[in-house]
């Protein structure tokens, strides 16, 4: 493998970064050089300057391997995270050297969750530079540097299959430079969208732009400490609802239905059981609050429980309502949400629906099977035959998410937390969902876990966001030839 080739493409991605940490600094520059001004300047200096000696020393190199692939995107979002702790760090405050990595690798896995016990004495451009972490890492931090970067020339290829999952470019039926575009196309075109729509429900322009990424980015970053519930509005909730359960659709569907193509959102079985399941839960858990006086009618039942619901399904994390104090059939039933989630092909986390509709499927087959020893029942979805390597690859993947958990479980308990909080912030850091139940419930955080627990919630934030393998992989470099 040749380092060097990973290193400069990796300096190239901090450009990329230290761009956005200037875009944040010129945000606290309007806002009257607030304090986050020149820790943001710095830190985009810095991380820049640490992109510049690559791309100066390091030789150009044009076609990339598969496993150099890997160690470039692996790289990149470890890198990222790091120098994602420069403006927390020299910003001061709440932000240790643990807190820090902690909320940037939050960030840029999309995950939400936070340190933070005040979020709004954070200075404008922090927060937004919160969520601008997010907005990078919602459709990638290699994806996303793919598309401002045209110098990378025939590696995009490479690099673009590697940053996308398996399951992911199924929908994806174009050349890696068409997908790019498509992906960057649909993800800016929403977050403008959800801008202009929250700004005309009432939201300053400020607080409209930060949400709008963290909600399309299916992070949950937001600028209050009461976060959603903060405005108390329906109007606001159902276009944050709307733009999470489009963010967490895979996008090469989102841009088929836009462009007028058969395989839309309405043709799509993964979408219809995504809504589905949604919609079902959502009934349930509305029902469950009304019967145990929760709530006092259905409007409102209905209007927090999915609104929970989408939050938790899509992986973004906002919150209306502490739900510690939800029945426990409404708490389990999120739990069932925070392992699914979404779509593959999305900014969204987690197990993902298609695995889960594929698993089933699979499940089904073998009973058929069982009956009828001699049938051949192949296994469609959207009536694609789904081949074995791909049926071989989610069932994998769904025992690796399994056994993770239940691994980050262990050692959340092995500190003295207890089973509820373990078991929910292990799903919810592996999935990047954000809160958990218990001790990191939708209203609370993870300030007052042990430095050992934050660290070890952001190698499972990573785990998830790489879906597991990326990871695994770099763990296993030195057997690479």
């Amino acid at each position: 493998m040749r380092i060097h080739a990973v290193i400069r493409y990796i300096g190239m991605v901090l450009q990329f970064i230290a761009a956005f940490m200037l875009l944040s600094a010129i945000v606290s520059m309007v806002n009257d050089y607030d304090s986050a001004f020149y820790p943001l300047l710095l830190s985009s200096f810095l991380t820049s300057l640490l992109g510049l000696f690559p791309l100066i020393f390091a030789e150009k190199v044009e076609d990339i391997k598969i496993k150099e692939g890997y160690a470039i995107v692996v790289g990149s979002w470890f890198v990222a995270c790091i120098v994602g702790t420069f403006p927390y760090l020299i910003w001061g405050g709440e932000f240790s050297a643990i807190n820090a990595w902690f909320e940037s690798v939050s960030g840029f896995t999309t995950t939400g969750s936070s340190i933070l016990n005040d979020i709004e004495f954070l200075p404008r451009g922090m927060l937004f530079w919160r969520a601008a972490s997010a907005w990078i890492g919602g459709v990638g931090v290699v994806m996303f540097a793919l598309v401002i970067l045209p110098s990378m020339g025939r590696s995009r290829h490479m690099l673009s299959n590697v940053e996308l999952s398996t399951i992911a470019k199924d929908n994806f039926h174009y050349r890696s430079r068409v997908i790019i575009r498509i992906l960057t196309m649909v993800y800016v075109g929403l977050t403008a969208c959800t801008t202009l729509a929250l700004k005309l429900a009432g939201m300053t322009w400020f607080d409209a732009t930060t949400q709008a990424m963290s909600a399309c980015a299916t992070c949950g970053f937001s600028t209050k400490n009461l976060s959603v519930g903060f405005w108390d509005n329906p109007m606001i909730e159902a276009i944050l609802m709307a733009a999470m359960t489009l963010s967490a659709i895979h996008f090469g569907i989102l841009y088929a239905s836009m462009t007028g193509r058969k395989n839309n959102i309405f043709r799509s079985e993964v979408v219809r059981t995504f809504i589905g399941m949604m919609t079902i839960i959502a009934v349930a858990i509305s029902l469950s609050l009304l019967a145990e006086g929760i709530y006092d009618n259905w409007g409102e039942s209905f209007r927090h429980s999915a609104f929970q619901v989408v939050s938790v399904t899509t992986t973004s994390g906002f919150a209306t309502a502490d739900t510690n104090t939800w029945t426990p059939l409404a708490i389990m039933l999120l739990i069932i949400c925070s392992v699914v989630c979404g779509c593959a092909g999305s900014t969204s986390g987690g197990m993902k629906v298609d695995r889960m509709l594929i698993a089933s499927k699979i499940i089904r087959n073998r009973m058929k099977v069982q009956l009828h020893p001699n049938a051949v029942i192949r296994t469609k979805v959207d009536g694609a035959v789904q081949d074995e390597g791909v049926q071989s690859l989610v069932m994998t993947f769904i025992v690796a998410y399994i056994m993770t958990v239940l691994l980050g479980t262990i050692i959340y308990t092995m500190f003295g937390l207890d089973l509820v909080s373990s078991l929910t912030a292990s799903i919810a850091c592996v999935s990047n969902v954000g809160p958990g139940f218990g001790e990191v419930g939708s209203l609370d955080n993870f300030s007052a876990l042990p430095a050992v627990l934050k660290f070890n919630s952001t190698v499972l934030m990573l785990i998830g966001r790489l879906e597991i393998f990326g990871f695994i992989q770099l763990l296993f470099i030195r057997s690479w030839r």
